[in-house]
């Protein structure tokens, strides 16, 4: 049954329900991508799991999305249930052996798998323009944000960053426009209310350090076996903008870190991106143009990249050209739109004579699927009506418990884990603001220093003498006053120190005779009465 270099998917059925012969992936063209589709409760999930099964036991890592949480079951051993029996029998899958497989636990949030994070920086204008949504204005000034952190060594790792070199630049908008284009505090206040956003919804759990090493994700076990790693996406399916965005970003990091290999005898890695529609919802030209490119080239470096959807319709004919290996669960065809998508898919397989692929995918039982594959010189085999084989591990999800163990014995166990704060743009241009303030007032010391080191500021007065530290009502000085009304008149020069003195002396005196002749009118006028 099984054959050498190719992955068994299950065995065919022809039109008189007689079984027919085994339908194989060939390993040798599972980099040259594919497609699940199938509407709900159909046995995508199934197909999902029984090719990274086969995947692993080839040698080939994988990467794939729980978006239910029942593709955990894969890290634990299978278990018996009579349909499941029932269908190894009748495709003549004999032994029917259950088997665990390597799996990796990741989570954006750190809950039922290992942290996944990446940088600000490496995530990039585009990618982050696409998650929050923005305007082409607003994402023009995102992308002179990043030029500037670039060309001033400030790293952006993580939301906080991003917010202080944009509250930076809300202060240094005229200058900032004068060298890189129109600034408006408009758009750096919508970006910045578009972060809040994202960090309501999480995301600074997705942003900062350590940053997923893409080695990690292409690991093999010491007998050969590649790792599976599952994304738990259950909770991440609440954002399903973040979700997709994650997605392409881990594919587009595949693309720009691996090197050519031209076409390997297998892949080096087999990303499946579940949900596939979440991608290209509302998504504009230019991201739906870095898919096609990066599905197009990523071939060359080994990597199989499977889009698992409900419909067909929902992936851009531009991408759905690429994807070779196909394998379509039932389609419902009861609306004139579902109507169009049987007729789609119906029309992108190579023609069965046997029956009619229109009537079949309406027709198709629970894990029964018509399944088409590349073949010799990368030709489309003709399609074949099959039943998909059962998986060897558990069909279902597995316990916290059994999660939490399987994390424990992680190769990666303790590497993502805790957060690394390490210096960033955010400490860099607090810094810099509070040396600016201390030279700031340093400035203005130094320039009070030099108003009172000047001559005309000086005052010459002697103890106990005038009373120029007296201030009346407006706090202005009657010594002051007397000098700028002396100074108005013309012909005013400055006093000398001993001018002073007697002019002191002679108030007093006069002061002393005045108050002793008041005495003496007063003593007399009372010696009168």
């Amino acid at each position: 049954m099984l054959e050498e270099g190719k992955l068994y998917v299950g065995t065919s059925r022809n039109p008189d329900d007689s079984i027919n012969k085994g339908e194989y992936l060939d390993l040798k063209y599972a980099n040259r991508h594919g497609l699940i589709t199938g509407a709900t409760g159909t046995g995508k999930t199934v197909t999902l799991q029984i090719l990274a099964e086969s995947f692993s036991n080839a040698g080939v890592p994988v990467f794939c999305a729980d978006v239910k949480g029942d593709l955990s079951g894969i890290a634990a051993m299978g278990e018996y249930k009579d349909f499941l029996e029932k269908r190894a029998k009748t495709i003549g899958l004999d032994p029917y052996d259950f088997q665990e497989f390597p799996v990796i636990f990741w989570d954006l949030f750190g809950e039922k798998g290992h942290r996944v994070r990446t940088t600000i920086s490496e995530m990039g204008p585009l990618l982050l323009a696409r998650l929050m949504d923005m305007s082409d204005a607003q994402e023009g000034v995102l992308n002179i944000a990043f030029k500037l952190a670039d060309e001033n060594g400030l790293p952006l790792l993580d939301l906080k960053d991003l917010r202080a070199l944009l509250n930076y630049m809300a202060g240094e908008t005229e200058s900032l426009s004068a060298m890189y284009g129109n600034i408006t505090k408009q758009s750096l206040a919508t970006i910045q209310r578009g972060l809040l956003v994202l960090e309501q919804q999480g995301a600074e759990n997705f942003f900062g350090e350590p940053a997923l090493k893409i080695a990690d994700i292409m690991r093999t076990t010491n007998d050969g076996r590649g790792a599976i790693s599952v994304l738990a996406a259950d909770k991440l399916m609440m954002n399903p903008r973040l979700y997709g965005t994650f997605l392409l970003w881990l594919l587009s990091e595949l693309f720009e870190e691996l090197p050519e290999v031209g076409d390997p005898d297998r892949p080096r890695l087999v990303f499946f991106f579940d949900e596939a529609h979440l991608l290209f919802d509302e998504a504009p030209k230019i991201l739906i143009d870095r898919v096609e490119q990066v599905v197009r080239l990523i071939r060359s470096k080994g990597v199989g990249v499977y889009f698992v959807t409900q419909n067909p319709l929902d992936v851009p004919e531009t991408v759905l050209s690429q994807l070779g290996n196909r394998i379509q669960h039932a389609l419902r065809a009861y609306t004139p739109r579902e109507q169009k998508a049987v007729k789609v898919a119906a029309e992108t397989f190579r023609p069965n004579p046997a029956f009619d692929c229109f009537e079949a995918i309406t027709q198709l039982g629970v894990g029964e699927a018509l399944v088409s594959t590349l073949g010799a010189k990368g030709v489309p085999s003709m399609v074949e009506r099959t039943l998909i084989r059962p998986p060897a591990s558990r069909l279902g999800p597995i316990t916290e418990p059994e999660r939490q163990k399987v994390m424990a014995v992680s190769p990666v166990a303790g590497q993502y884990d805790k957060d690394l704060d390490r210096d960033s743009a955010f400490e860099m241009l607090a810094r810099r603001a509070e040396e600016a303030a201390k030279a700031e007032e340093e400035e203005r010391r130094r320039e009070e220093e030099k108003e009172q080191d000047r001559p005309e500021s000086r005052r010459w007065t002697l103890p106990g003498y005038g009373d120029d530290d007296d201030e009346d009502d407006r706090g202005r000085s009657r010594s002051s006053r007397r000098k700028s009304s002396s100074r108005s008149r013309p012909g005013y020069q400055r006093q000398t120190v001993t001018e002073t003195v007697i002019k002191s002396v002679a108030r007093s005196a006069a002061t002393s005779l005045g108050r002793a002749l008041v005495r003496g009118i007063l003593g007399s006028l009372k010696k009168g009465f």
